[in-house]
């Protein structure tokens, strides 16, 4: 008998469940200045993307299944993640990622 495996999403969030082993998440405003030798700062926005990106976990699926074996999720809602990449959803006019566990690169604490 298969045992059922439900998605965990955070209170207040529109009705969604991640399918498999994905997330969603909403990223994070991170923004820090440099200065210059010259006095002018610099936030992070103008800089170049270097690829990973914060964010906040708040659905996450039940999981993958290989040859019949349930593969829980590491990460749980609430959790702040290193990502890679995923899918940019809008729910109720706000923009959200959907990311595959996969693409997580970190869990910060």
């Amino acid at each position: 008998m298969k045992k059922e495996v439900k998605s965990t999403v955070s209170k207040g969030l529109p009705k969604i469940s991640p399918l498999g082993d994905r997330v969603l998440i909403k990223e994070l405003e991170v923004e820090s200045v440099e200065k210059t030798a010259g006095g002018i700062f610099i936030p992070d926005t103008v800089k170049e993307d270097r690829g990973a990106k914060k964010g906040e976990v708040l659905a996450v699926g039940p999981g993958k299944f290989d040859d019949g074996r349930h593969i829980p999720m590491e990460v749980k809602v609430g959790d702040t993640v290193l990502y890679q990449w995923g899918d940019t959803i809008k729910i109720k006019d706000e923009e959200y990622v959907m990311v595959s566990e996969s693409n997580l690169i970190a869990i910060i604490r």
